[in-house]
C-alpha cells in the first residue's frame, strides 16, 4: 500500500482498483455458498483491512447455514467470525494500528450504545454482530472498524489465533463464574466451547469433569487429560458426589443445550452451586425452581465477552502452553466452503474446522 492512504481517500481508491479482485464467500440462502470475485475495496478512514489468514467455523455458522437465521441474515452475506490475519491497508484516521500487524478482531459493533446499558457494550439493546449482521471473514481482505482490531505478539501463530474468538468466550464464562483453585467444575458438553471451557477452567486450579456422550470427544477430551463421564452409561450424579465426598460441583458450565442437561444442571449442582448458562436456548425450556431454592442456588447468564476476555484469551494462545493445536480438526481452502459446510453436517462431532483464506 502507498503513503497515499495517510492523505487522501480518493488516491486510495484508484491504489486498490489497481490492485485488482479477491475470493470471497457468500451465504445463499438454501444450504449453498458460493465463491465470487470482487474488488478490493480501499479502508473508510476509520477503518482496517486485513488480509485474512483463516476463519474459523463457529456453530452459529452452521445455524445460518441451515437457514435458521434467514431472517436475521441480508442475504446474499459473507458470513464468519472467528479470525486472524495480518493489517494490509488503514483508513486515514487510524494511528494505533500498522500495516503488517497480526490481528483478531472482536467482532461486536456497539455503536448503538445507550446509557440504559450501563456501560455493559457487549450485551447493548442494540448490538450488531459484525460477520452476522455485516460482512465477515470468509473472504481474502476484510474491512473493519479499527475499534473491533486485537493486536498479537509477532510470534503468535496465526493458525491458533484463529481459535482466539471461541477462547474469549470461554474466559469470559469462567470469568463470571468466579471459579477457584479447590473448587470442583462439570462442564456439560464437550464440543468446541465445552472443551475450551474445561481447558480455561482448568488454569484456575479447579478440578473439572466433563460430561460427554459422543464417543470422539469423550476420546480427545481423555487425550487431553480430563475427566470424563458418558452418562449414557455411568451416572453423572453418583460420580460427581463421589469425587467431591458428597458436596457435588461448586460450579456447572451448561453448554449442550438440551433439555437433559437443563434437568441435570440442579442436581449435580452442590449447596450454594452457580450454574453458568453458556448454552443459546432459542425455546424456553423447564427448570427445576424448587433446588433453587433449596440449596440457594445462582444461575449466571453469559453472552460473547468483553475486551479483557480477549487479551485472556490473546494471552494463553501465544503463551502456547494449553494444546490449543488439538481443536483444530482439519484447514481446508477457502474454496472448499460448501464442501466443509456440508462435511459438518455429515460429521458433527469434530472440533473446529478452519478454511485458510489465502488458498
Amino acid at each position: 500500500m502507498t503513503l497515499s492512504i495517510l492523505f487522501s481517500q480518493d488516491k486510495i481508491a484508484v491504489s486498490v482498483t489497481k490492485e485488482g479482485l479477491m475470493k470471497t464467500t457468500l451465504y445463499q440462502g438454501n444450504h449453498t455458498f458460493t465463491v465470487e470475485n470482487k474488488e478490493k475495496l480501499p479502508p473508510k478512514s476509520d477503518e482496517v483491512r486485513i488480509k485474512v489468514a483463516y476463519c474459523g467455523v463457529c456453530g452459529t455458522d452452521v445455524h445460518i447455514y441451515h437457514g435458521v437465521m434467514d431472517k436475521r441474515v441480508n442475504i446474499p452475506l459473507t458470513i464468519g467470525h472467528e479470525m486472524s490475519g495480518i493489517v494490509d491497508a488503514i483508513g486515514a484516521q487510524v494511528s494505533h494500528i500498522h500495516v503488517g500487524d497480526k490481528v483478531v478482531v472482536r467482532p461486536l459493533d456497539s455503536r448503538g450504545e445507550k446509557p440504559s446499558d450501563k456501560g455493559f457494550s457487549h450485551i447493548c439493546e442494540d448490538l450488531k454482530f459484525i460477520g452476522i449482521d455485516s460482512p465477515g471473514a470468509m473472504q481474502q481482505y476484510w474491512n473493519v472498524p479499527a475499534f473491533t482490531i486485537h493486536k498479537l505478539p509477532e510470534e503468535t501463530d496465526l493458525r491458533l489465533a484463529a481459535l482466539v474468538e471461541p477462547l474469549a468466550v470461554a474466559c469470559h464464562d469462567v470469568r463470571l463464574s468466579r471459579l477457584k483453585k479447590s473448587e470442583m467444575a462439570v462442564v456439560l458438553g464437550g464440543g468446541p466451547i465445552g472443551m475450551l471451557v474445561a481447558m480455561v477452567a482448568r488454569t484456575t486450579g479447579a478440578s473439572v469433569i466433563i460430561s460427554e456422550v459422543n464417543q470422539t470427544r469423550i476420546k480427545l477430551a481423555r487425550e487431553l487429560g480430563f475427566t470424563v463421564v458418558d452418562p449414557g452409561v455411568e451416572n453423572l450424579i453418583d460420580f460427581v458426589r463421589s469425587q467431591t465426598d458428597g458436596h457435588l460441583a461448586d460450579v456447572v458450565f451448561e453448554v449442550a443445550g438440551v433439555q437433559s442437561t437443563v434437568d441435570i444442571m440442579v442436581d449435580i449442582a452442590g449447596i450454594r452451586g452457580r450454574i453458568v448458562m453458556v448454552a443459546i436456548h432459542g425455546q424456553p425450556k423447564s427448570v427445576d425452581l424448587f433446588k433453587f431454592f433449596w440449596k440457594e442456588l445462582q444461575l449466571i447468564g453469559v453472552r460473547v465477552y468483553e475486551k479483557e476476555d480477549y487479551e485472556t484469551a490473546i494471552q494463553l494462545i501465544t503463551e502456547n502452553r494449553l494444546p490449543f493445536d488439538k481443536m483444530i480438526t482439519a484447514v481446508k481452502p477457502l474454496d472448499h466452503v460448501q464442501q466443509v459446510f456440508e462435511n459438518i453436517d455429515k460429521h458433527p462431532d469434530g472440533m473446529k474446522i478452519l478454511l485458510d483464506c489465502q488458498v
